[in-house]
């Protein structure tokens, strides 16, 4: 194979070219090396890891070996029509088969799958059990099987499909690597889903369930009329109120449930829409469309409302009442933060949560035994009671590597949360007997946020003294220089003292949000935002976050994204925004190397967001 050759069949120049980044997460490449050397392979990573590109880099790879598609067997048509979407518009050959589309295009897909134009098809389990379709199998000679959300093969997962058990005799029909993929799954779910698919010496990539930038919060509170005002306090904190970007789910466990808090949310003067499966169709499709374009920032649902949601930009989801697992709750707050910015989890758990669950399990005819359904409230009572770190409980009941404190949940932070650990319902009173005793000095999440805020505000690195003066209302000379008498954080935080305030910077520095410029003289900048010097000496302009060029761009996004029929963030998400923003790429080449933006968006997209640069750029 010529060197060329090589370039184009490796993983990492798919991984750049088609997905836009630069490195492989831990264990991808591993699981993709697996793939393409014919090896079974199961991958048990949270929601947001990466497990996707740990299939369809090898599809296309596959595939451009002269090998035929790669099968995806995924449970709900949305998830399926998301994935293929996102695929698409990313120049990859994708397609999904369900009973959703008419004949005429079911016709063109099964064309497409037997004279291999495709990458990848995405399929139900129920489809996969056809026994027309598996005739079909023999002609398109299929390169690879990936099965996603495979802990619904588990009686012992929080999912159970009957349909997902007849997956395993595909291993016997098509003889080809079988790729499993779960973001929730104990030992003993993963043992079932290797024995059920009948997967031969598999290699197991576990991922790193830590989530640095999630913040867990547990709240033991009974009433309804508590935990909607704990809701809306939330809402408030995440700036749910405010015209801008992000959104927030609220999980609730039953129909009416979903549509009380919705409505009462709604007449607090929250934005919001509500989604379950008692809604008609175009009910919920209206739903999920006005929470996808930003019209309703706020989503309440049952977990009707799971599969398939990647936004990006989820700032908060809470459980308004308790779910029925542990995996149930961290697939569903997995949600948050998939962009890797700052976002809250909060659960309200109150023992007749618990009560409502066991309800739920009996009326399910899916359910299995009352043994497996009494282990797994167990779980997650035990989860809403424990006392140490939220990221550590979490990280072990999926036998994750240990890990240290997080410093960000609410057992590790926040001294309101004591109350948590208490076996007893929060009240009014002990709110306020535990904020008596919070140290005026240690500054909140909210403050937390202004901080970084400051930083992002800036032109140039400053030093982390003088950002703490800034922020506490100083009007020394000295600060002049830096422009930090300008800040609209200016006088924010001045109630805590200067060093009080250093160690919040230094906090945030360790938990990687903020980094350390220089050695002799070290000061504080945004954790990979590039400082470019132009030839003089002096900083690249650089456009503020509530700039004209932020509006036009975003404005652009959402223009093409309603034209395509996708998701803003398919257009380009909002972390490869703010690096626009950032860089001012003056080219195609320099829009190509930034982070999330492949050469399929530059040739699409590239030309106008060059324009949109050009024309609204700060002089």
């Amino acid at each position: 194979m010529l060197a060329s050759d090589q370039a184009v069949f490796a993983p990492e120049t798919t991984l750049k070219e088609v997905f836009g980044f630069d490195a492989f997460r831990p264990g991808q490449r591993q699981a993709i090396d697996a793939l393409l050397e014919g090896r079974d392979v199961v991958i048990l990573a949270p929601t947001g890891g990466g497990k996707s590109l740990c299939y369809q880099i090898p599809a296309i790879l596959k595939r451009r070996a002269g090998h035929g598609p790669t099968l995806v067997v995924s449970p709900l048509i949305a998830l399926m029509n998301d994935q293929v979407e996102g695929l698409r518009a990313r120049g990859v050959a994708a397609s999904a088969l369900h009973s959703a589309q008419d004949e005429l295009l079911q016709r063109e897909v099964v064309a497409h799958l037997i004279t291999n134009k495709l990458d990848l098809l995405y399929v139900s389990p129920e489809r996969m059990a056809l026994a027309s379709f598996r005739r079909l199998l023999g002609r398109a000679k299929p390169a690879a099987i990936a099965i996603d959300e495979a802990h619904c093969i588990s009686q012992w997962g929080h999912d159970f499909r009957p349909e997902y058990l007849r997956l395993g005799e595909l291993k016997g029909l098509l003889r080809i690597p079988t790729i499993a993929l779960t973001a929730t799954a104990t030992g003993r779910v993963l043992d079932e889903i290797g024995s059920s698919l009948e997967l031969q010496n598999h290699l197991l990539v576990r991922g790193n369930f830590a989530r640095p930038n999630l913040r867990f919060v547990v709240r033991h509170i009974g009433k309804d009329a508590d935990r909607i005002e704990a809701l809306c306090e939330a809402l408030e904190r995440a700036g749910m109120r405010k015209q801008g970007t992000g959104r927030a789910i609220v999980y609730c466990s039953t129909r009416k449930k979903v549509e009380t808090v919705a409505k009462t949310v709604k007449a607090r003067g929250f934005a919001a829409g509500y989604y379950h499966a008692g809604r008609t169709d175009n009910a919920r499709n209206q739903a999920h469309r006005s929470f996808d374009v930003g019209r309703a920032r706020i989503l309440v649902a049952t977990n009707a409302f799971g599969m398939g949601v990647d936004h990006p930009d989820v700032r908060l989801i809470v459980h308004f009442q308790t779910p029925g697992s542990v995996e149930a709750y961290y697939q569903e707050a997995g949600r948050a933060g998939r962009d890797g910015l700052p976002a809250e989890c909060l659960l309200l758990f109150g023992i007749a949560d618990l009560v409502t669950q066991r309800f739920l399990n009996q009326k399910n005819t899916r359910s299995t035994t009352s043994n497996r359904r009494e282990n797994l409230l167990a779980g997650i009572e035990a989860y809403a009671r424990a006392t140490r770190c939220r990221q550590q409980e979490l990280t072990a009941y999926f036998g994750g590597e240990p890990m240290e404190r997080c410093g960000r949940c609410d057992a590790c932070t926040d001294l309101d949360g004591l109350t948590t650990h208490l076996n007893a319902v929060e009240t009014a009173h002990a709110n306020a007997k535990a904020k008596r005793f919070r140290p005026c000095d240690s500054p909140t999440a909210e403050e937390m946020e202004t901080v970084v805020a400051a930083v992002t505000a800036l032109k140039k690195p400053v030093g982390k003294s003088a950002l703490a003066k800034a922020l506490r209302g100083s009007m020394a000379r000295t600060l002049k220089r830096g422009g930090l008498l300008n800040l609209d954080q200016h006088g924010e935080l001045k109630a805590h003292t200067e060093p009080c305030l250093v160690d919040a910077i230094d906090t945030l520095i360790r938990e990687g949000r903020l980094e350390r410029r220089g050695d002799k003289y070290p000061t504080v900048w945004l954790k990979g935002r590039p400082v470019r010097p132009k030839k003089d000496g002096t900083l690249l302009r650089t456009a503020r976050p509530g700039s004209d060029l932020r509006r036009a761009l975003d404005s652009y996004r959402r223009r093409e994204a309603k034209l395509l029929g996708w998701k803003r963030y398919m257009v380009f998400n909002n972390q490869a925004l703010g690096l626009i923003i950032e860089q001012l790429p003056d080219s195609l080449w320099a829009l190509g190397q930034i982070h999330g933006i492949g050469p399929a968006k530059v040739d699409r997209f590239g030309e106008r967001i060059i324009e949109i640069v050009r024309r609204h750029a700060p002089a």
